[in-house]
Protein backbone atom coordinates (compact mmCIF):
# COMPACT_ATOMS: atom_id res chain seq x y z
CA UNK A 1 0.00 0.00 0.00
CA UNK A 2 1.18 3.53 -1.24
CA UNK A 3 1.24 6.68 1.55
CA UNK A 4 1.18 9.82 0.57
CA UNK A 5 4.48 11.71 2.66
CA UNK A 6 4.53 14.88 4.26
CA UNK A 7 5.43 17.57 2.27
CA UNK A 8 9.05 19.05 2.57
CA UNK A 9 9.59 22.42 1.76
CA UNK A 10 13.69 22.10 2.18
CA UNK A 11 16.40 20.10 0.95
CA UNK A 12 19.12 17.83 3.10
CA UNK A 13 17.16 18.29 6.86
CA UNK A 14 15.94 22.25 6.38
CA UNK A 15 12.66 21.66 7.94
CA UNK A 16 14.13 20.91 11.16
CA UNK A 17 16.56 23.72 11.08
CA UNK A 18 13.94 26.63 9.97
CA UNK A 19 11.46 25.72 12.82
CA UNK A 20 9.01 28.95 13.53
CA UNK A 21 10.53 29.25 16.76
CA UNK A 22 13.49 30.32 16.24
CA UNK A 23 12.60 33.35 14.51
CA UNK A 24 11.05 35.96 16.42
CA UNK A 25 10.12 38.34 13.60
CA UNK A 26 7.70 36.27 11.25
CA UNK A 27 3.88 36.24 10.31
CA UNK A 28 1.50 32.83 10.72
CA UNK A 29 0.25 33.14 6.96
CA UNK A 30 -3.60 31.47 7.16
CA UNK A 31 -5.05 30.22 3.72
CA UNK A 32 -7.51 32.27 2.26
CA UNK A 33 -11.53 31.28 1.68
CA UNK A 34 -12.24 29.31 -1.21
CA UNK A 35 -15.09 31.60 -3.41
CA UNK A 36 -16.17 31.88 -6.80
CA UNK A 37 -12.89 33.55 -8.78
CA UNK A 38 -13.86 36.96 -10.29
CA UNK A 39 -11.73 39.83 -11.48
CA UNK A 40 -11.34 42.74 -9.77
CA UNK A 41 -12.38 41.31 -6.66
CA UNK A 42 -9.86 41.18 -3.80
CA UNK A 43 -6.43 43.33 -2.61
CA UNK A 44 -3.58 41.20 -2.41
CA UNK A 45 -1.39 41.45 0.52
CA UNK A 46 2.30 40.91 -0.16
CA UNK A 47 3.38 39.69 3.10
CA UNK A 48 7.56 38.53 2.98
CA UNK A 49 8.05 40.20 -0.79
CA UNK A 50 10.06 43.83 -0.83
CA UNK A 51 8.84 46.42 -2.33
CA UNK A 52 11.06 48.11 -3.10
CA UNK A 53 13.00 45.16 -4.93
CA UNK A 54 9.85 44.55 -7.01
CA UNK A 55 9.58 48.43 -8.08
CA UNK A 56 12.98 47.96 -9.75
CA UNK A 57 12.10 44.08 -10.98
CA UNK A 58 9.72 46.45 -13.08
CA UNK A 59 6.65 44.84 -11.27
CA UNK A 60 4.49 47.61 -11.08
CA UNK A 61 3.61 50.24 -13.73
CA UNK A 62 2.25 52.96 -10.43
CA UNK A 63 2.71 53.18 -6.86
CA UNK A 64 0.86 54.99 -4.46
CA UNK A 65 2.72 56.20 -1.56
CA UNK A 66 2.67 60.06 0.32
CA UNK A 67 4.48 63.12 0.04
CA UNK A 68 4.59 66.31 1.74
CA UNK A 69 5.59 69.86 1.39
CA UNK A 70 8.08 69.93 3.83
CA UNK A 71 10.57 66.65 4.58
CA UNK A 72 10.41 63.55 2.48
CA UNK A 73 13.89 62.10 2.82
CA UNK A 74 12.93 59.59 5.15
CA UNK A 75 9.68 58.73 3.03
CA UNK A 76 9.06 55.64 0.79
CA UNK A 77 9.15 58.13 -2.82
CA UNK A 78 12.59 59.30 -1.44
CA UNK A 79 13.95 55.78 -1.74
CA UNK A 80 12.04 55.31 -5.16
CA UNK A 81 13.23 57.74 -7.09
CA UNK A 82 16.60 57.45 -5.62
CA UNK A 83 16.39 53.92 -7.12
CA UNK A 84 14.94 54.93 -10.10
CA UNK A 85 18.00 55.94 -12.35
CA UNK A 86 15.52 56.79 -15.29
CA UNK A 87 13.79 59.23 -13.18
CA UNK A 88 14.67 62.63 -13.65
CA UNK A 89 12.94 63.73 -9.88
CA UNK A 90 15.16 64.52 -6.84
CA UNK A 91 14.06 64.13 -3.25
CA UNK A 92 13.92 67.75 -3.25
CA UNK A 93 12.55 68.17 -6.15
CA UNK A 94 9.70 65.78 -5.44
CA UNK A 95 9.13 68.28 -2.10
CA UNK A 96 9.24 71.61 -3.91
CA UNK A 97 6.50 70.06 -6.74
CA UNK A 98 4.79 69.45 -3.30
CA UNK A 99 4.84 73.32 -1.93
CA UNK A 100 4.46 74.66 -5.49
CA UNK A 101 0.87 72.73 -5.13
CA UNK A 102 0.35 73.29 -2.12
CA UNK A 103 0.33 76.96 -2.85
CA UNK A 104 -1.53 77.17 -6.10
CA UNK A 105 -4.49 75.53 -4.27
CA UNK A 106 -4.04 78.27 -1.30
CA UNK A 107 -4.82 81.01 -4.06
CA UNK A 108 -6.63 79.36 -6.71
CA UNK A 109 -8.52 76.33 -4.86
CA UNK A 110 -8.81 77.38 -1.58
CA UNK A 111 -11.99 75.91 -0.82
CA UNK A 112 -11.18 72.24 -1.87
CA UNK A 113 -10.85 69.18 0.36
CA UNK A 114 -7.80 67.79 1.05
CA UNK A 115 -5.38 65.75 0.30
CA UNK A 116 -4.78 66.14 -3.55
CA UNK A 117 -3.17 63.57 -5.74
CA UNK A 118 -0.04 64.28 -7.17
CA UNK A 119 1.66 62.63 -10.14
CA UNK A 120 5.32 61.93 -10.10
CA UNK A 121 6.60 60.52 -13.75
CA UNK A 122 9.52 58.33 -13.25
CA UNK A 123 9.57 57.04 -16.98
CA UNK A 124 9.57 53.74 -15.76
CA UNK A 125 7.16 54.18 -12.76
CA UNK A 126 4.74 56.86 -12.10
CA UNK A 127 4.04 57.39 -8.58
CA UNK A 128 0.60 59.08 -7.21
CA UNK A 129 1.43 60.38 -4.16
CA UNK A 130 -1.39 61.49 -1.84
CA UNK A 131 -0.60 64.87 -0.34
CA UNK A 132 -0.53 65.47 3.42
CA UNK A 133 -3.06 68.35 4.40
CA UNK A 134 -1.22 71.35 4.60
CA UNK A 135 -0.01 72.24 8.50
CA UNK A 136 -0.60 68.99 9.79
CA UNK A 137 1.86 65.71 10.59
CA UNK A 138 -0.26 63.36 9.74
CA UNK A 139 -3.30 61.90 7.41
CA UNK A 140 -6.50 60.80 8.84
CA UNK A 141 -8.46 58.19 7.19
CA UNK A 142 -11.16 60.72 5.90
CA UNK A 143 -8.06 61.98 4.14
CA UNK A 144 -6.65 58.81 2.95
CA UNK A 145 -10.53 57.93 2.10
CA UNK A 146 -10.84 60.74 -0.70
CA UNK A 147 -7.09 60.40 -1.91
CA UNK A 148 -7.63 56.63 -2.74
CA UNK A 149 -11.49 57.45 -4.57
CA UNK A 150 -9.00 60.20 -6.49
CA UNK A 151 -6.20 57.49 -7.11
CA UNK A 152 -9.29 54.63 -8.45
CA UNK A 153 -10.34 57.62 -10.67
CA UNK A 154 -6.84 58.29 -12.35
CA UNK A 155 -6.50 54.80 -13.14
CA UNK A 156 -10.00 53.79 -14.36
CA UNK A 157 -9.34 52.58 -17.73
CA UNK A 158 -5.86 52.96 -18.01
CA UNK A 159 -4.99 49.90 -18.58
CA UNK A 160 -1.23 51.51 -18.72
CA UNK A 161 -0.96 52.20 -15.12
CA UNK A 162 -1.48 49.10 -14.19
CA UNK A 163 -0.27 46.51 -12.23
CA UNK A 164 -0.38 49.25 -9.28
CA UNK A 165 0.56 48.76 -5.93
CA UNK A 166 0.57 50.49 -2.26
CA UNK A 167 2.46 51.45 0.95
CA UNK A 168 0.28 50.24 4.07
CA UNK A 169 0.99 53.82 5.49
CA UNK A 170 1.08 52.52 8.83
CA UNK A 171 4.69 53.01 10.41
CA UNK A 172 5.35 55.80 8.32
CA UNK A 173 7.98 58.23 9.37
CA UNK A 174 7.34 61.29 7.20
CA UNK A 175 3.68 60.58 6.40
CA UNK A 176 1.45 58.73 9.28
CA UNK A 177 -1.78 57.94 9.15
CA UNK A 178 -3.74 58.28 12.98
CA UNK A 179 -6.77 58.31 14.32
CA UNK A 180 -8.26 61.36 16.62
CA UNK A 181 -6.56 59.78 19.98
CA UNK A 182 -3.40 59.57 18.44
CA UNK A 183 -2.80 56.08 17.80
CA UNK A 184 -2.95 54.06 14.40
CA UNK A 185 -5.42 52.52 12.45
CA UNK A 186 -5.64 49.00 12.43
CA UNK A 187 -4.41 47.13 9.20
CA UNK A 188 -7.79 45.86 8.66
CA UNK A 189 -8.82 49.29 8.62
CA UNK A 190 -6.78 50.50 6.17
CA UNK A 191 -7.66 47.89 4.17
CA UNK A 192 -11.23 48.35 4.61
CA UNK A 193 -10.90 52.01 3.56
CA UNK A 194 -8.90 51.47 0.25
CA UNK A 195 -11.44 48.35 -0.91
CA UNK A 196 -14.33 51.13 -0.42
CA UNK A 197 -12.88 53.52 -2.53
CA UNK A 198 -12.69 50.87 -5.38
CA UNK A 199 -8.43 49.90 -5.29
CA UNK A 200 -7.99 46.38 -5.84
CA UNK A 201 -4.25 46.64 -6.22
CA UNK A 202 -1.66 45.10 -3.92
CA UNK A 203 -0.54 46.27 -0.68
CA UNK A 204 2.52 45.72 1.04
CA UNK A 205 2.15 45.32 4.98
CA UNK A 206 4.57 47.64 7.04
CA UNK A 207 7.41 45.57 8.50
CA UNK A 208 6.75 45.96 11.73
CA UNK A 209 4.04 44.24 11.56
CA UNK A 210 6.29 40.77 11.44
CA UNK A 211 6.64 40.96 15.24
CA UNK A 212 2.50 39.50 15.11
CA UNK A 213 3.77 36.16 14.40
CA UNK A 214 1.47 34.55 17.01
CA UNK A 215 -1.83 36.42 14.92
CA UNK A 216 -3.22 34.64 12.12
CA UNK A 217 -2.66 36.54 8.84
CA UNK A 218 -4.87 36.38 5.13
CA UNK A 219 -3.15 36.75 1.63
CA UNK A 220 -5.84 38.84 0.48
CA UNK A 221 -8.76 41.38 1.75
CA UNK A 222 -12.28 41.09 2.16
CA UNK A 223 -11.18 38.19 4.99
CA UNK A 224 -13.08 35.23 4.82
CA UNK A 225 -16.80 35.78 6.51
CA UNK A 226 -14.95 33.70 9.32
CA UNK A 227 -13.19 36.00 10.84
CA UNK A 228 -16.31 38.39 11.40
CA UNK A 229 -18.33 35.24 12.48
CA UNK A 230 -15.91 34.47 15.25
CA UNK A 231 -15.98 38.43 16.26
CA UNK A 232 -19.17 37.90 17.10
CA UNK A 233 -19.25 35.29 18.92
CA UNK A 234 -20.44 32.36 16.46
CA UNK A 235 -18.12 29.20 16.13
Amino acid sequence: MTTTAEPRLYEEGGDELMSFEQFADRVSLLPGEATPIEPSHRIRILWGQDMLRDVLDGRYRAIICGVNDEDNSHGIIAQIVNLVTTSQWSVKSVTSYAKVFHDAVSIHAAGDNEPFVLKYDLDSLLVFALLRPKGRSHFTLPDFARGFRTVVKMISGRRERLPIASVSFLGARSNRLQLEDGSEPSFEAVLSTMYDAGFRGDVYPSPMMWRLGNVGVFPTYPFPEGVSRMREGSS
